[in-house]
């Protein structure tokens, strides 16, 4: 089969989500399977991507203070003995190493919170040293049995993941809250992805936390997918891990933590969010290359042509810009880089130049314009700052009709059955929740948003008993 004739994507997204998202990602080149089960590659597309997020998540960590580190890959085993309920919520997904000189097995690392505040004990003495403030950028191993999804399921992925030591309780609360507020406008600002934020239920906590707190986001297929997590983890670890310090009064006091964590998932939560059935669409704001330019080439004018989309080229030089000059049709081009996402296309002929001009097409709403070469800068700027903001929008309404409102289960598992997530008044009780995921086949509660209280007004959509507030529930990736 020749180049020109390799098919694009073959499904539609509406028909066929899973398969659908499986191609975009292989044939936009951000990932690709690797014959380590489990495991995936991470392409040089979708890694500028990764760059990008950690480029803007450092500037927003640094303003408060967080410095980065790097922990071991490896975790003795007694360390996750030392938090039984920690160890206990991480046992099925833990790869052990054995026969180690250690005398012990050795856990690749599904989380750090055991290997990191092991050093914290040793670090942390007195209320001068406090508050501590550190994060990692690494990869972790989670053994997962479920089958591989690129990006969004996968046995290594990379993520950051912060842990702070505080002196006292509303200090650690604070910044919780904080962190989470940060991945919410990462999210928004950075990859034009809506979130909802909100704090998790007793049963889907972090275990070993106190509470955790997270930003969801509801998929095309109406599955929820967690984007970003803060927990609250109390003095839990610091008790098992003996971290202690000596307070202004001199006397020995047990501090207050938290850890908080995004990972690569966020990128297949782009490709879900933005794609359609022509394949990716990239945010300007993360796109490596976010012009790509297209000569129409014919025998007598092909010298001239090209010698105007090189001048171009070079005056677009800020947005690192394609020139696709290589002997293919221009429809077979405007195929190849709409399906990997490229934010705007600059076609470019023998008539543009006679009007000195080139035609503009955006990726997100295929608009098409011709715009005087004169003016070419500014107006890619302003496209470009339009085509963000535009992919939030369209993403945040596409995410609301998703989203429907219920007052008893019976709704309730018609709205599940039907790809929705829901929205209902429920008492937070974990026993409560495990009813609700047997008999819905498999939903649970996501988040419920802030400062919600015990409505006694409210009665809970399944065993009504007095509500805790609004929550949202889905089935989940």
């Amino acid at each position: 089969m020749s180049k020109e004739t390799q098919e694009g994507i073959t499904v539609k997204k509406e028909e066929n989500f899973s398969e659908w998202y499986q191609q975009v990602i292989q044939k936009s080149q951000l990932a690709d399977y690797s014959t380590v089960k489990g495991c995936m590659i991470i392409r040089p597309n979708a890694y500028h991507i990764w760059q990008e997020i950690q480029d803007d998540f450092n500037k927003r960590i640094k303003k408060l203070k967080v410095r980065n580190a790097y922990f071991p890959l490896f975790i003795p085993e007694s360390f996750f003995q030392r938090e039984a309920e920690h160890a206990e919520g991480f046992k099925p997904e833990v790869a052990w190493i054995s026969n180690t000189e250690e005398g012990e097995r050795l856990a690749i690392r599904p989380t750090s919170e055991t290997v990191i505040y092991d050093s914290y004990s040793k670090w942390i003495r007195s209320h001068r040293d406090l508050p501590l403030r550190i994060n990692q950028w690494a990869n972790i191993v989670r053994w997962e049995t479920k089958a591989t999804r690129l990006f969004i399921r996968t046995r290594e992925f990379l993520w950051q993941e912060g842990h702070c030591v505080y002196e006292t309780e509303e200090e650690c609360d604070k910044e919780t809250r904080i962190y989470l507020e940060e991945y919410k406008k990462l999210c928004e600002d950075l990859l034009a992805i809506p979130v909802i934020i909100g704090r998790k239920s007793e049963k889907e906590k972090f275990a070993g936390a106190n509470y955790t707190l997270s930003i969801e986001s509801i998929m095309p297929d109406g599955k929820a997918l967690q984007m970003g997590t803060s927990h609250n983890l109390g003095q839990n670890f610091a008790k098992s891990f003996k971290i202690n310090f000596l307070g202004e009064d001199g006397k020995e006091k047990l501090p207050w933590q938290n850890s908080w964590g995004i990972s690569t998932r966020l990128i297949g939560a782009l490709a879900m969010f933005h794609g359609d059935d022509k394949g990716l669409i990239l945010p300007p704001k993360v796109a490596f290359s976010k012009v790509v330019i297209i000569p129409i080439l014919f025998k007598k004018t092909q010298d001239k042509v090209l010698k105007k989309a090189k001048e171009i080229e070079k005056k677009l030089e800020k947005q690192n810009p394609i020139l696709d000059d290589r002997d293919y049709s221009p429809g077979w081009k405007y195929n190849e880089w709409e399906l990997k996402g490229i934010p705007i296309r600059i076609e470019i002929g023998p008539k543009d130049i006679e009007k000195n001009q080139v035609i503009l097409v955006r990726r997100d709403n295929n608009e098409k314009k011709s715009v005087k070469i004169l003016n070419l800068q500014k107006e890619i700027e302003a496209s470009l700052d339009i085509i963000q903001k535009n992919l939030l929008a369209k993403a945040r309404k596409q995410m609301e009709s998703k989203i429907v409102l219920v007052k008893d289960f019976s709704e309730f598992k018609k709205a599940i059955k039907a790809g929705m997530a829901v929205k209902a008044h429920w008492c937070g009780v974990r026993k409560c929740e495990d009813e609700i995921k047997d008999k819905s086949g498999g939903a649970k509660s996501i988040n419920t948003p802030f400062d919600q209280q015990k409505n006694l007004k409210e009665r809970c959509f399944h065993c009504n008993e007095p509500a805790y507030g609004t929550w949202y529930f889905a089935k989940s990736y």
